[in-house]
């Protein structure tokens, strides 16, 4: 992937924590980088891309979005998070997850074990 296309983003703030492997979906970075471009300010990653063997994705029957290199956490909370949320909808984001400090965002489709969209609260 050719991270010069996404000038807000480094390929090491996807990397997985456990591994250091980064299987990121460059149709996803570039969906989260024109979010990043409507929003104008920056957004701080903390997880990308989890190995199948990092142990928040191991626990579970199958791995998840953030293992299909589909998926992000970002640190926000308030209006932030809010605004972010909306824009992440128009943007095609599927999947959202809401948290007092960071949102989730993905953008798998039906099937596979994803019902979409939807949006939850942590």
């Amino acid at each position: 992937m050719n991270w010069d296309n996404y000038p807000n983003f480094s390929e090491r703030e996807f990397n997985c924590k456990h591994t250091g492997n980064n299987e990121m979906n460059p149709g996803f970075i570039a969906r989260l980088q024109a979010l990043r471009t409507e929003y104008g300010k920056p957004i701080v990653i903390t997880s990308g891309y989890r190995d199948p063997s990092h142990p928040v994705e191991a626990k579970k029957r199958k791995p998840g979005a953030h293992a299909k290199g589909r998926a992000v956490d970002i640190a926000c909370y308030g209006a932030e998070a809010f605004k972010l949320v909306q824009l992440a909808q128009k943007h095609g984001f599927t999947g959202i997850g809401v948290a007092r400090n960071f949102i989730h965002l993905d953008d798998c489709v039906p099937g596979g074990g994803f019902t979409r969209p939807f949006i939850w609260v942590y």
